[in-house]
């Protein structure tokens, strides 16, 4: 920054230490940052003065025998469901991007039917199985059976729902993973091919491990997703939380604090579950970027140690 000297004509310079540094204002920062305020106090004031809201119920419940062994149901259901989703996802993709059209195409019919129908209803259709095929057998297709069993009992109401919520997320993970494989360059595919490498080991050695970049952050949403959707179970008669929390305040008629209770521990799983999520994507980030992104923590140390500089900075200068 300059200043003219109206009589010789020159320029000076102006000293640092005698700018007027003016800083930029944000009137809509601190407008925005007001009517938060405003929310969260009517929020916490609703939580604290509502008496019904029953809080001591909240505390009484929360770790009684019911509702833990139902969040051990809930995690069972999330993890059966998403191997099983997970690995049909890959058989689908790799389906998908055959040449052969009967193989493709059966994918595409599978993905197209079970994307297009409710969750809720396939739960439904497989707990009532055995209205529709009441024993189911093994042998050779229009020939002699090896065993038979009772429907019911070979497809209790965990196994249901089990396969409807994991026969569902087949569906959309396959198109995750067919997504992923796509996103890897044909160079890839080409240059292993050239080395004489077999295609299911281009797949399993060279694309697969460069595709997990792309495939692992949906997955850890629909990870996530999957154990909030398995409340739906309790609509079919499995005692998962929610179901857990359903049967208590149908005897007690206790149904904020009961429905409390849940909230609460979907949201310690989902938590659990999303710092899982980011410690995995970090790791698979490898390679793609210059330097990992931070972690929670080193922000933290970096952010404190920036202020604890900044502090000793103006303590020099003055």
């Amino acid at each position: 920054m300059t200043a003219r000297s109206s009589s010789a004509g020159t320029t000076d310079q102006v000293p640092a230490d005698q700018l007027t540094v003016v800083p930029v204002r944000h009137p809509g920062r601190w407008v925005a940052a007001a009517v938060i305020a405003l929310l969260a106090a009517m929020a916490v004031h609703s939580l604290v003065s509502n008496p019904h809201w029953e809080w001591d119920y909240v505390r009484g419940y929360f770790t009684v025998g019911t509702i833990v062994h139902g969040v051990g149901i809930t995690l069972q259901l999330t993890v059966y469901a998403m191997v099983l989703g997970i690995v049909l996802g890959m058989v689908l993709a790799v389906m998908r991007l055959s040449d052969n059209p009967i193989v493709s195409g059966a994918a595409w019919l599978y993905t197209w039917f079970f994307r297009g129908t409710p969750v809720l209803v396939q739960l439904i259709f497989w707990v009532y199985l055995g209205f529709l095929y009441p024993t189911l057998s093994v042998g050779i297709p229009f020939g002699p059976r090896f065993a038979t069993g009772n429907t019911n009992d070979v497809i209790p109401f965990l196994v249901a729902a089990t396969l409807g919520l994991g026969l569902n997320e087949g569906a959309y993970m396959s198109e995750i993973v067919r997504a992923g494989i796509l996103a890897v360059d044909e160079g890839q595919t080409e240059a292993s091919q050239a080395l004489g490498m077999r295609r299911l080991m281009i797949m399993r050695r060279i694309v697969l491990p460069q595709a997990m970049r792309v495939i692992i952050p949906p997955t850890g949403n629909e990870t996530i997703s999957m154990l909030k959707t398995t409340s739906l179970v309790a609509f079919i008669g499995v005692g998962d939380l929610l179901g857990a929390a359903k049967d208590i305040y149908g005897n007690n008629f206790k149904y904020i604090p009961l429905l409390v209770v849940a909230s609460l521990w979907y949201l310690i799983m989902t938590s659990v579950l999303s710092a899982v999520q980011y410690y995995v994507e970090r790791y698979y980030a490898r390679g793609s970027m210059r330097g990992l992104p931070p972690t929670p923590m080193q922000r933290m140390r970096t952010r404190f140690a920036g202020r604890g500089g900044g502090g000793e900075s103006g303590g020099t200068a003055g």
